[in-house]
Protein backbone atom coordinates (compact mmCIF):
# COMPACT_ATOMS: atom_id res chain seq x y z
CA UNK A 1 0.00 0.00 0.00
CA UNK A 2 2.98 2.27 0.99
CA UNK A 3 4.83 1.36 -2.65
CA UNK A 4 1.54 2.32 -4.88
CA UNK A 5 1.02 5.84 -2.62
CA UNK A 6 4.48 6.75 -3.24
CA UNK A 7 3.99 5.94 -7.05
CA UNK A 8 1.18 8.06 -6.98
CA UNK A 9 2.93 10.76 -5.49
CA UNK A 10 5.94 10.54 -7.76
CA UNK A 11 2.78 10.61 -10.45
CA UNK A 12 1.21 13.26 -9.06
CA UNK A 13 4.62 15.89 -8.51
CA UNK A 14 5.51 14.44 -11.94
CA UNK A 15 2.24 16.02 -13.69
CA UNK A 16 2.54 18.98 -11.57
CA UNK A 17 5.96 19.67 -13.06
CA UNK A 18 4.70 18.98 -16.38
CA UNK A 19 1.59 21.29 -16.32
CA UNK A 20 3.75 24.22 -14.82
CA UNK A 21 6.43 23.82 -17.41
CA UNK A 22 3.85 24.24 -20.36
CA UNK A 23 1.43 26.38 -18.61
CA UNK A 24 0.97 29.82 -20.92
CA UNK A 25 -0.11 31.68 -18.11
CA UNK A 26 3.42 31.39 -16.26
CA UNK A 27 5.41 32.80 -18.96
CA UNK A 28 3.15 35.98 -20.00
CA UNK A 29 2.81 37.30 -23.62
CA UNK A 30 5.62 37.38 -26.46
CA UNK A 31 3.68 39.79 -28.56
CA UNK A 32 0.43 40.58 -30.02
CA UNK A 33 -2.33 39.12 -31.69
CA UNK A 34 -1.61 38.88 -35.90
CA UNK A 35 -4.44 39.29 -37.97
CA UNK A 36 -4.00 37.23 -41.42
CA UNK A 37 -6.40 37.89 -43.83
CA UNK A 38 -7.26 35.09 -46.95
CA UNK A 39 -6.96 36.44 -50.56
CA UNK A 40 -7.06 40.05 -49.48
CA UNK A 41 -10.87 40.66 -48.50
CA UNK A 42 -12.56 37.55 -50.11
CA UNK A 43 -16.17 37.16 -51.35
CA UNK A 44 -17.70 34.39 -49.82
CA UNK A 45 -18.69 31.15 -51.52
CA UNK A 46 -20.85 27.99 -50.79
CA UNK A 47 -18.06 25.27 -51.05
CA UNK A 48 -20.28 22.41 -49.28
CA UNK A 49 -19.29 19.38 -51.47
CA UNK A 50 -16.93 20.72 -53.39
CA UNK A 51 -13.07 19.12 -53.96
CA UNK A 52 -10.19 21.62 -54.37
CA UNK A 53 -10.04 20.91 -58.09
CA UNK A 54 -14.28 22.12 -58.70
CA UNK A 55 -15.18 25.44 -59.91
CA UNK A 56 -17.36 27.46 -57.42
CA UNK A 57 -17.77 31.26 -59.44
CA UNK A 58 -21.57 30.25 -59.63
CA UNK A 59 -21.32 29.26 -55.84
CA UNK A 60 -21.02 32.67 -54.83
CA UNK A 61 -23.03 33.85 -51.84
CA UNK A 62 -24.42 37.60 -51.91
CA UNK A 63 -21.35 40.31 -52.39
CA UNK A 64 -19.97 41.57 -48.90
CA UNK A 65 -17.76 43.99 -50.93
CA UNK A 66 -17.53 45.96 -54.37
CA UNK A 67 -14.59 43.37 -55.73
CA UNK A 68 -13.01 39.99 -56.25
CA UNK A 69 -10.17 38.07 -54.18
CA UNK A 70 -6.80 38.89 -55.25
CA UNK A 71 -6.83 41.77 -56.37
CA UNK A 72 -5.02 45.24 -55.24
CA UNK A 73 -8.53 46.47 -54.00
CA UNK A 74 -9.32 43.65 -51.98
CA UNK A 75 -5.97 43.59 -50.33
CA UNK A 76 -5.90 47.14 -49.60
CA UNK A 77 -9.24 46.77 -48.09
CA UNK A 78 -8.54 43.99 -46.02
CA UNK A 79 -5.31 46.12 -44.78
CA UNK A 80 -7.58 49.38 -43.83
CA UNK A 81 -9.99 46.72 -41.80
CA UNK A 82 -6.85 45.79 -39.68
CA UNK A 83 -5.08 42.98 -41.50
CA UNK A 84 -1.17 42.49 -40.11
CA UNK A 85 -0.77 39.82 -43.34
CA UNK A 86 -2.30 39.33 -46.83
CA UNK A 87 -2.83 35.69 -47.87
CA UNK A 88 -2.37 35.68 -51.66
CA UNK A 89 -2.18 33.17 -54.29
CA UNK A 90 0.45 33.04 -57.32
CA UNK A 91 1.23 31.20 -60.35
CA UNK A 92 4.58 31.79 -62.32
CA UNK A 93 3.49 33.00 -65.79
CA UNK A 94 4.65 31.21 -68.95
CA UNK A 95 7.61 34.27 -69.56
CA UNK A 96 9.04 34.70 -66.49
CA UNK A 97 6.43 36.91 -64.23
CA UNK A 98 4.32 35.95 -61.65
CA UNK A 99 0.38 36.96 -61.30
CA UNK A 100 -1.84 37.02 -58.50
CA UNK A 101 -4.72 34.80 -59.32
CA UNK A 102 -6.80 31.55 -56.99
CA UNK A 103 -7.64 29.13 -59.88
CA UNK A 104 -4.91 26.67 -61.91
CA UNK A 105 -7.01 26.99 -64.74
CA UNK A 106 -8.93 30.52 -65.54
CA UNK A 107 -11.62 28.91 -67.30
CA UNK A 108 -13.68 29.23 -64.16
CA UNK A 109 -14.02 33.03 -63.20
CA UNK A 110 -12.78 34.50 -66.40
CA UNK A 111 -13.69 35.16 -70.16
CA UNK A 112 -9.87 33.07 -70.59
CA UNK A 113 -9.01 29.19 -71.27
CA UNK A 114 -6.19 27.79 -70.39
CA UNK A 115 -3.84 26.24 -67.38
CA UNK A 116 -2.74 30.15 -65.35
CA UNK A 117 1.05 29.24 -65.29
CA UNK A 118 1.06 27.91 -69.30
CA UNK A 119 0.13 31.71 -70.29
CA UNK A 120 1.84 34.49 -71.17
CA UNK A 121 1.71 37.93 -69.09
CA UNK A 122 -0.12 39.83 -72.22
CA UNK A 123 -2.52 37.65 -72.12
CA UNK A 124 -3.80 37.13 -68.70
CA UNK A 125 -3.78 40.82 -68.20
CA UNK A 126 -6.41 40.80 -70.63
CA UNK A 127 -8.91 38.63 -69.22
CA UNK A 128 -11.80 39.73 -66.86
CA UNK A 129 -11.41 38.50 -63.79
CA UNK A 130 -14.42 38.83 -62.42
CA UNK A 131 -16.95 37.18 -65.44
CA UNK A 132 -18.18 34.55 -64.12
CA UNK A 133 -18.79 35.66 -60.72
CA UNK A 134 -22.68 35.06 -59.98
CA UNK A 135 -24.84 34.93 -56.62
CA UNK A 136 -27.84 34.34 -58.32
CA UNK A 137 -27.81 31.11 -60.28
CA UNK A 138 -25.81 33.02 -63.88
CA UNK A 139 -28.94 35.49 -63.94
CA UNK A 140 -26.95 38.50 -62.86
CA UNK A 141 -22.90 38.55 -62.73
CA UNK A 142 -22.09 41.70 -60.69
CA UNK A 143 -18.41 41.90 -61.07
CA UNK A 144 -18.54 41.29 -65.14
CA UNK A 145 -16.83 43.96 -67.33
CA UNK A 146 -15.56 45.56 -64.13
CA UNK A 147 -12.59 44.04 -63.48
CA UNK A 148 -10.92 43.88 -67.47
CA UNK A 149 -6.89 44.01 -66.69
CA UNK A 150 -7.67 43.55 -62.96
CA UNK A 151 -4.97 40.61 -62.62
CA UNK A 152 -1.92 42.03 -60.82
CA UNK A 153 1.35 40.71 -60.64
CA UNK A 154 3.14 40.04 -57.77
CA UNK A 155 5.61 43.04 -58.28
CA UNK A 156 2.13 44.98 -58.69
CA UNK A 157 0.86 44.08 -55.43
CA UNK A 158 4.18 44.37 -53.64
CA UNK A 159 4.65 47.80 -55.00
CA UNK A 160 1.56 49.10 -54.11
CA UNK A 161 1.93 48.00 -50.31
CA UNK A 162 5.57 48.40 -49.55
CA UNK A 163 6.48 47.32 -46.56
CA UNK A 164 3.52 45.56 -45.63
CA UNK A 165 3.44 41.15 -44.89
CA UNK A 166 2.45 39.04 -47.26
CA UNK A 167 2.23 35.16 -47.21
CA UNK A 168 2.37 33.97 -50.77
CA UNK A 169 0.53 31.02 -51.60
CA UNK A 170 2.14 28.30 -54.58
CA UNK A 171 -0.24 26.08 -56.07
CA UNK A 172 1.91 23.41 -57.28
CA UNK A 173 5.00 20.92 -55.87
CA UNK A 174 7.11 22.25 -58.86
CA UNK A 175 9.92 22.34 -56.90
CA UNK A 176 11.98 25.23 -59.64
CA UNK A 177 9.10 27.44 -58.56
CA UNK A 178 10.64 28.22 -55.09
CA UNK A 179 14.04 29.02 -57.41
CA UNK A 180 11.75 31.39 -59.51
CA UNK A 181 10.10 32.82 -56.60
CA UNK A 182 13.36 33.50 -54.73
CA UNK A 183 14.87 35.09 -57.70
CA UNK A 184 11.61 36.96 -58.20
CA UNK A 185 11.65 38.51 -54.73
CA UNK A 186 15.64 39.51 -55.31
CA UNK A 187 14.82 41.29 -57.99
CA UNK A 188 11.90 43.35 -57.03
CA UNK A 189 14.27 44.04 -53.94
CA UNK A 190 12.26 42.65 -51.29
CA UNK A 191 12.50 42.23 -47.47
CA UNK A 192 12.29 38.90 -47.29
CA UNK A 193 11.57 39.15 -43.49
CA UNK A 194 7.92 40.16 -44.72
CA UNK A 195 7.14 37.44 -46.73
CA UNK A 196 5.53 34.04 -45.59
CA UNK A 197 5.11 31.26 -47.93
CA UNK A 198 2.47 28.16 -47.88
CA UNK A 199 2.63 25.54 -50.59
CA UNK A 200 3.66 22.26 -51.74
CA UNK A 201 6.44 20.19 -50.34
CA UNK A 202 8.82 20.11 -52.88
CA UNK A 203 8.91 23.88 -53.61
CA UNK A 204 9.02 24.53 -50.09
CA UNK A 205 11.87 22.48 -49.40
CA UNK A 206 13.51 24.20 -52.17
CA UNK A 207 13.15 27.66 -50.44
CA UNK A 208 14.65 26.07 -47.27
CA UNK A 209 17.98 25.34 -49.18
CA UNK A 210 17.68 28.94 -51.01
CA UNK A 211 17.19 30.88 -48.29
CA UNK A 212 16.55 28.84 -44.65
CA UNK A 213 15.23 31.43 -42.65
CA UNK A 214 12.57 32.25 -44.71
CA UNK A 215 9.18 31.30 -42.93
CA UNK A 216 8.00 28.46 -45.50
CA UNK A 217 5.30 25.58 -45.11
CA UNK A 218 3.76 23.10 -46.58
CA UNK A 219 0.89 20.91 -45.42
CA UNK A 220 3.64 17.84 -45.14
CA UNK A 221 5.99 19.95 -42.85
CA UNK A 222 3.07 21.20 -40.64
CA UNK A 223 1.91 17.63 -40.21
CA UNK A 224 5.72 16.31 -39.32
CA UNK A 225 5.95 18.83 -37.04
CA UNK A 226 2.31 18.84 -35.45
CA UNK A 227 2.82 15.07 -34.93
CA UNK A 228 6.27 15.46 -33.12
CA UNK A 229 5.69 18.47 -31.06
CA UNK A 230 2.78 16.83 -29.60
CA UNK A 231 4.32 13.64 -28.69
CA UNK A 232 7.55 15.64 -27.19
CA UNK A 233 6.59 19.37 -26.14
CA UNK A 234 6.17 18.60 -22.95
CA UNK A 235 9.54 19.01 -22.69
CA UNK A 236 10.31 22.07 -23.31
CA UNK A 237 12.02 20.29 -26.65
CA UNK A 238 10.52 21.89 -30.87
CA UNK A 239 11.46 19.32 -33.08
CA UNK A 240 13.69 20.25 -36.08
CA UNK A 241 10.90 19.97 -38.37
CA UNK A 242 9.19 23.21 -36.76
CA UNK A 243 12.09 25.60 -37.96
CA UNK A 244 11.43 27.96 -39.99
CA UNK A 245 7.86 27.65 -40.77
CA UNK A 246 4.51 28.18 -40.27
CA UNK A 247 2.73 25.74 -37.66
CA UNK A 248 -1.12 26.25 -38.50
CA UNK A 249 -3.12 24.97 -35.34
CA UNK A 250 -6.65 24.58 -35.81
CA UNK A 251 -9.65 25.63 -33.04
CA UNK A 252 -10.75 22.76 -31.92
CA UNK A 253 -7.65 20.98 -31.18
CA UNK A 254 -5.61 23.90 -30.00
CA UNK A 255 -5.55 23.16 -26.33
CA UNK A 256 -3.88 19.73 -27.00
CA UNK A 257 -0.78 21.50 -28.07
CA UNK A 258 2.05 21.90 -25.29
CA UNK A 259 2.09 25.36 -24.24
CA UNK A 260 -0.88 26.92 -25.75
CA UNK A 261 -1.26 29.03 -26.58
CA UNK A 262 1.47 31.84 -25.59
CA UNK A 263 4.02 29.50 -24.53
CA UNK A 264 3.66 27.85 -27.45
CA UNK A 265 4.11 30.83 -29.81
CA UNK A 266 7.00 31.56 -28.01
CA UNK A 267 8.87 28.75 -27.91
CA UNK A 268 7.81 28.84 -32.17
CA UNK A 269 9.61 32.30 -32.44
CA UNK A 270 12.83 30.89 -30.49
CA UNK A 271 13.27 28.73 -33.92
CA UNK A 272 11.77 31.30 -36.12
CA UNK A 273 8.65 30.12 -36.59
CA UNK A 274 5.11 32.03 -36.43
CA UNK A 275 1.65 30.04 -35.18
CA UNK A 276 -1.49 30.21 -37.12
CA UNK A 277 -4.59 29.36 -35.51
CA UNK A 278 -7.27 28.09 -38.29
CA UNK A 279 -10.93 27.12 -38.27
CA UNK A 280 -11.73 23.90 -36.92
CA UNK A 281 -10.44 20.61 -38.39
CA UNK A 282 -13.46 18.89 -39.57
CA UNK A 283 -12.35 14.75 -40.63
CA UNK A 284 -15.02 14.53 -42.45
CA UNK A 285 -16.06 17.54 -43.65
CA UNK A 286 -17.81 19.10 -46.89
CA UNK A 287 -15.56 22.14 -47.19
CA UNK A 288 -11.96 21.33 -48.90
CA UNK A 289 -8.81 23.39 -47.85
CA UNK A 290 -8.29 25.18 -44.46
CA UNK A 291 -11.05 26.72 -42.43
CA UNK A 292 -10.97 30.04 -40.64
CA UNK A 293 -11.65 31.95 -37.72
CA UNK A 294 -14.82 34.08 -38.97
CA UNK A 295 -16.93 35.02 -35.82
CA UNK A 296 -16.47 37.17 -33.00
CA UNK A 297 -17.22 34.05 -31.23
CA UNK A 298 -14.03 32.12 -32.08
CA UNK A 299 -12.05 35.43 -30.60
CA UNK A 300 -13.95 35.05 -28.01
CA UNK A 301 -12.62 32.19 -26.91
CA UNK A 302 -9.05 33.45 -26.96
CA UNK A 303 -7.34 34.77 -24.03
CA UNK A 304 -7.10 38.62 -24.39
CA UNK A 305 -3.50 38.50 -24.38
CA UNK A 306 -3.43 36.08 -27.16
CA UNK A 307 -0.29 36.64 -29.46
CA UNK A 308 -0.27 33.76 -32.18
CA UNK A 309 -1.63 34.46 -35.58
CA UNK A 310 -5.90 34.42 -36.94
CA UNK A 311 -5.98 32.68 -40.24
CA UNK A 312 -9.72 34.72 -41.11
CA UNK A 313 -11.54 35.07 -44.34
CA UNK A 314 -13.70 37.56 -42.95
CA UNK A 315 -11.62 40.31 -42.10
CA UNK A 316 -14.67 42.40 -42.16
CA UNK A 317 -16.31 41.12 -39.21
CA UNK A 318 -12.75 39.76 -37.26
CA UNK A 319 -10.91 42.87 -37.97
CA UNK A 320 -12.83 45.42 -35.85
CA UNK A 321 -13.70 42.26 -33.07
CA UNK A 322 -9.89 42.04 -32.98
CA UNK A 323 -9.22 45.61 -32.31
CA UNK A 324 -11.56 45.35 -29.15
CA UNK A 325 -10.74 42.21 -27.85
CA UNK A 326 -6.60 42.53 -28.38
CA UNK A 327 -6.64 46.15 -28.18
CA UNK A 328 -4.85 46.16 -31.45
CA UNK A 329 -5.24 49.18 -33.78
CA UNK A 330 -6.64 50.01 -37.17
CA UNK A 331 -3.85 48.62 -39.58
CA UNK A 332 -0.41 47.97 -38.77
CA UNK A 333 1.37 50.73 -40.16
CA UNK A 334 2.93 51.23 -37.02
CA UNK A 335 4.40 48.02 -36.48
CA UNK A 336 8.41 47.11 -36.34
CA UNK A 337 9.73 46.45 -39.77
CA UNK A 338 8.44 42.47 -39.07
CA UNK A 339 4.78 42.53 -38.43
CA UNK A 340 5.02 38.99 -39.57
CA UNK A 341 6.52 37.95 -36.74
CA UNK A 342 4.71 37.64 -33.09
Amino acid sequence: MRRLLKGLIVVGIAAMLVYVANASWAFGSPGRAILVSHLGMAQNFDERGLTMFNCKADRMRPPIQPYPENTIASVGKAFALGADVANITIHPTSDGDFVIFHDWIVDCRTDGHGVTRELPLAVLKKLDIGYRLTADGGRTYPFRGKFVGAMPTLGEMLAAFPGRSFMLVIKSDDPSEGDRLLAYLKLHHEDLRHIMVFGGDRPVARLHQLAPHLLAGSEGIARACLTRYLAIGWTGIVPASCRDTIVPVPFNYRRLAWGWPNLMVKRMARVNSVVLLIGPYERHSDRPGMNFIDTEDQLAALPRDFAGQIFTTRIDVVGPAARARFMLRQSNSDLAPSPTRP
